[in-house]
């Protein structure tokens, strides 16, 4: 099964409000999903995001892919960044801190 993390439509006609959900990639796009993660207005200014980071970190460490708007989403909130701190092994962090010179 293949898991994606997308965005299905909420609202109004005209007025787009879309939810961050983890569903199968066959699905409709607003079909049957497994979880919701967060939500996105367009239409606000700026534009409102919220997700739940933990809960996006573990999606993506499961393996599941976001769609190019989600990416954007996790890169504009700093999720994209925990995953790769969290992807990266404990032994790698800890020589990065090593070859830091220090004055």
């Amino acid at each position: 099964m293949a898991v994606k993390i997308r965005l299905a439509r909420a609202g109004r006609k005209k007025a787009p409000a879309y939810r961050v959900v983890v569903a199968d990639s066959r699905r409709a796009r607003d079909g049957r999903f497994i979880e919701i993660l967060g939500y996105y207005q367009p239409l606000q200014d700026p534009p409102k995001m919220d997700v739940d980071v933990d809960k996006a970190v573990s999606w993506l460490l499961k393996g599941a892919i976001p769609s190019e708007t989600v990416r954007s989403i996790f890169r504009k909130l700093g999720v994209l960044k925990r995953f790769h701190e969290a992807r990266a092994p404990k032994n790698c962090q800890a020589q990065q801190t090593d070859q830091q010179p220090s004055a």
